[in-house]
């Protein structure tokens, strides 16, 4: 099912991303890495497209609520950062291939000096989708290990 499901998503995404590519245009395109990052922090992407299937809604709930619920303190401090990104919208293409996207992802993206250092596409969470603690435990686990590196 999952398998399904994660292959489903898989099309859509190519398929929204031909036409984007071919010029259609996206109404309400605004561009959400304008602001400028700090010099130090972590920012946790969730790149998604126009089209939201459940799964992809559960994803980026999940890693909302678990990064909340464990990095409260780091938020407040600008430690780190969640963006949810719509890589359809006008600007935000460049994402597509600056983190080799292929479907909704998770990224993690260690800055230092202002510039990124590394990243990384938690690609477990699809595979931990349907068990809500393991989710929480992996994106904790992800988030802590760049937050260590800071």
């Amino acid at each position: 099912m999952k398998k399904i499901i994660l292959t489903l998503c898989l099309v859509m995404l190519s398929v929204i991303t031909i036409f984007a590519f071919k010029g259609i245009p996206q109404a309400n395109a605004t561009d959400n890495t304008s602001s400028v990052y700090s010099q130090n922090q972590v920012v946790a992407y969730y790149f998604h497209g126009t089209f939201r299937c459940s799964s992809c809604l559960k994803i980026e709930q999940y890693s909302k609520e678990a990064i909340e619920k464990y990095f409260g303190n780091e938020i407040k401090s600008g430690k780190l950062v969640f963006r949810a990104i719509n890589v359809e919208e006008k600007g935000n293409e460049h994402f597509v291939n600056d983190y080799q996207l292929y479907t909704k992802s998770l990224v993690l993206s260690l800055v230092k000096d202002g510039k990124e250092i590394k990243s990384e596409n938690l690609a477990k969470v699809w595979e931990y989708l349907g068990n809500r603690d393991k989710f929480y435990e992996y994106v904790n686990n992800s988030v802590n290990s760049y937050l260590g590196e800071l």
